[in-house]
């Protein structure tokens, strides 16, 4: 028997696990991704008992990141995103800089350091990827006109995080804050030749995505379906999802899952599009379950108890600080009440990019593994209440229009 079996135990340890809590949070008439997320702290390193390899599995649902963005790329087309540019492009970029800005003000309350309270403010204003697909797809929203604002301000939020990735070691530096390794000094016209040289690579791979795959890729998948296989069908609409995902951002350096959302919007021109959505159904589902374990391996119940106030008003600025400024911005722009609550409750929580800005901001050692602990509690805590809010966003609407 082989000794290297981590990638099994992770598999069947969350998998396993996953099945059973969730089959009891439904039947305590609780969202399954409570279960989901209590499974991943019971294999985490909090808790005794066989732990998981936290690598492998953050591995594991980042590839259910990609596939849920391929997925929804597939149902979404340009014409899609440019109706609700002008609601997503501004809002999103609001909403981030605002609840930010009061995370930076929370942060330097609790007597972080400028630069650490930027990185604490930005881990707490960007939104879920997996959380917010998952639960537009629950409630049968992710392809109404709510759904599709809800998805347009999360594309914006994810090109905004990217940005921010590569120009906060920089701004580190140029405040004499990082001690980060490998990130020479640079002069402020450095950060700016930086800067424009992110946005020439985003532009870049858009352009690439528009002129070549919007022809390659379903041209790819038309000659795969021509040979009758749906086994070699499958493997090709995995291959193209995961594919460009790794192509975009070991080239372009933008995010897995954005490189995947293009993936889908170019085979959405595919006539095999529908197909290509069902069959990859099964996979999306099961390695986004995943993520949720994931988020529960990082949870350390102790923080509770030793950072209390952070963690209380770090979730009332993610859940409702954020709630307020986005469906604030909804309603001034002339929308109704029910795309306001939509699209405000889905994006009230944090995830993905969270944990790569706090992970960091750690490594350069312009926040503690405490604040870094706050910042993964209070988004396990942000992701289990998401449902509720989100329940009882559309229930207040439906009571109102009663």
């Amino acid at each position: 028997m082989p000794h290297d079996i981590h990638l099994i135990s992770i598999l069947v340890a969350g998998f396993g696990l996953a099945l059973v809590f969730g089959y009891l949070a439904v039947r305590i008439k609780a969202p399954p991704l409570v279960g989901y997320l209590l499974a991943g702290i019971l294999i985490g390193p909090t808790t005794p008992g066989f732990v998981g390899d936290m690598g492998l599995a953050f591995q594991l649902s980042e590839i259910g990141v990609m596939l849920l963005m391929f997925g929804v790329g597939l149902h979404f087309s340009l014409s899609d995103l440019m109706a609700v540019k002008r609601l997503a492009i501004p809002g999103a970029v609001l909403q981030i800089i605002v609840a930010t800005l009061l995370g930076v003000g929370l942060g330097l309350w609790w007597g972080l350091s400028m630069m650490g309270s930027i990185v604490f403010g930005l881990s707490l204003s960007v939104a879920s990827t997996v959380v917010l697909l998952r639960s537009l797809e629950a409630r049968g929203l992710l392809l109404t006109s709510d759904g599709k604002i809800a998805v347009g301000w999360l594309v914006v939020e994810d090109l905004v995080m990217v940005l921010m990735l590569v120009l906060l070691p920089v701004a580190a530096d140029l405040a004499g804050t990082s001690d980060l390794p490998n990130v020479p000094a640079q002069s402020s016209s450095e950060l700016w030749l930086s800067f424009g040289f992110t946005i020439l690579k985003l532009a870049g791979f858009v352009a690439l995505m528009f002129i070549v795959g919007k022809r390659l890729l379903p041209w790819v998948l038309a000659k795969v379906a021509q040979t009758g296989s749906r086994e070699l069908f499958t493997l090709c609409i995995i291959a193209v999802a995961l594919g460009t995902a790794f192509f975009a951002a070991k080239v372009f350096e933008v995010s897995f899952a954005l490189g995947a959302f293009f993936a889908g919007m170019m085979l959405r021109e595919s006539d095999l599009s529908h197909r290509a959505a069902e069959e990859s159904l099964p996979l999306r589902d099961a390695f986004a379950v995943l993520f949720f374990v994931s988020v529960g391996m990082l949870f350390d119940p102790t923080i509770i108890l030793r950072e209390p106030w952070l963690l209380l008003l770090s979730v009332l600025l993610i859940m409702i600080g954020k709630t307020v400024i986005a469906a604030g911005f909804v309603l001034l722009s002339g929308y109704s009440l029910r795309t306001a609550l939509v699209v405000s409750a889905s994006l009230a929580q944090i995830g993905e990019f969270s944990f790569i800005l706090a992970g960091m901001g750690v490594a350069m050692q312009l926040i503690d593994q405490e604040v870094y602990s706050v910042i993964l509690a209070a988004a396990f805590v942000s992701i289990a209440l998401n449902v509720a809010l989100m329940d009882g966003a559309l229930k207040l609407v439906d009571s109102r229009s009663a």
